[in-house]
């Protein structure tokens, strides 16, 4: 059986913040027509992760490569042109249209022969994430879901075999989580490969191939969904107790919660304070 190409790797990345030690010899591995999940506390570092994945910072030791290139021998537009970075906070300087944000997807291929694709793309990229209604609206009057789904559409018009999404369901309703993560499985099928940050426990069981869990800037684990988000682990990595149900078919991952809501009680760790 032929190994899976691999499309985006880290090797040994360390990345320090005013003399703390934020990702601390992190190695990963992304493979072409997958989706990983990346969960993990708030703090463990998986936006810096995110960000030396993307060539927008660099390590203090260890490589990122992508096709088989270290990434800090790219130009910023050849990197560009190989992965499309989603990030946590969708903010434009300027009165734009969401239109005009998507376009800007596009911007890597100007003067190259993909440039001919620019209108399909961006017509493609606005029907997948469902805002042509919000075409022609200026992005700074939208809500902070609208807002995530037009940025979300920014980056499939890139086109890029690589996605390094930063939380991209993390202001939507239900429905859309639902939809964006399609979204990513249907491009994964398409043969790229994204990276996905997500909270929603849930999420990342029932869409990724595989979950890497980060936990005080190191992997933790990496693997199956099934094999990875166990009861164990996860209450070792939370501070908090977990359960995994079935229902109607789908593994859900639950607080295991007290029937007396007066009797809660969450020691710092549990609340990610710590």
């Amino acid at each position: 059986m032929t190994s899976p190409t691999v499309a985006l790797a880290a090797d040994a990345v360390t990345v320090r913040r005013r003399g703390a030690t934020v990702l601390d010899a992190v190695s990963l591995q992304l493979r072409a027509g997958e989706v990983m999940c990346l969960v993990g506390p708030n703090g463990a570092g998986k936006s810096t992760l995110v960000a030396a994945l993307a060539g927008s910072l660099v390590p203090h030791s260890g490589t990122v490569g992508t096709g088989g290139e270290p990434l800090r021998r790219l130009s910023t537009l050849a990197q560009a042109r190989r992965r499309a970075v989603l990030p946590q906070q969708h903010t434009i300087g300027f009165a734009f249209t969401c239109r005009e944000v998507v376009e800007m997807g596009r911007f890597p291929w100007r003067g190259t022969p993909q440039a001919a694709e620019d209108d399909g793309a961006v017509a493609a990229a606005i029907d997948e994430c469902a805002v042509g209604h919000l075409a022609e609206r200026p992005f700074g009057s939208l809500s902070g879901g609208e807002r995530a789904r037009v940025a979300l559409a920014r980056v499939l018009a890139q086109r890029t075999p690589v996605l390094l999404l930063d939380e991209p369901t993390a202001a939507l309703d239900p429905h859309h989580q639902e939809s964006v993560m399609q979204v990513v499985r249907r491009r994964a099928a398409e043969g790229d490969a994204a990276l996905v940050v997500v909270h929603d426990l849930s999420l990342a069981a029932a869409y990724s191939d595989r979950v890497a869990v980060l936990v005080d800037g190191r992997i933790d684990a990496v693997g199956p969904p099934v094999e990875v988000l166990t009861e164990e682990r996860l209450e070792r990595v939370y501070g908090l107790p977990m359960a995994t149900v079935t229902v109607a078919g789908q593994r859900l991952i639950v607080p295991r919660r007290s029937p007396d809501p007066a009797e809660r009680r969450f020691t710092d760790r549990q609340v990610g304070l710590a």
